[in-house]
């Protein structure tokens, strides 16, 4: 039974929409106010320190994905044979395999240089 008027739909249905787009606003902002920042640092003559590190982040990524996707994908496979649930376990098995590539990869790079 629905007891909301329509105008109380139209609200509600209107409440994720509009934190959405606020979302949206407040993370363009912070990357364009961060851009001009080390804009203006670079022109100044500084270098703007990494808070980043990528690789530690492929690492740590992959890892992760790799066991959990090998978990499920065990998990799956003798639960229900080989069926389309299985892709559950596939895809983060695959992204952390790449992921775990990407960082040896990208060491072994960086050691020959």
């Amino acid at each position: 039974m629905n007891t909301a008027s329509p105008t109380a739909q139209i609200l509600i249905a209107l409440i994720p929409i509009v934190g959405i787009l606020a979302g949206g606003v407040v993370v363009f902002f912070y990357l364009y106010w961060n851009y001009k920042k080390s804009e203006l640092l670079i022109r100044q003559g500084y270098v703007p320190e990494r808070l980043f590190d990528l690789d530690t982040f492929s690492l740590l990524a992959g890892l992760l994905n790799l066991s959990i996707g090998l978990v499920l994908s065990i998990y799956f496979l003798l639960r229900g044979g080989l069926e389309p649930s299985v892709l559950g376990g596939l895809i983060p098995f695959a992204i952390g395999v790449s992921l775990t590539l990407f960082y040896f990869i990208r060491t072994h790079a960086r050691s020959r240089q």
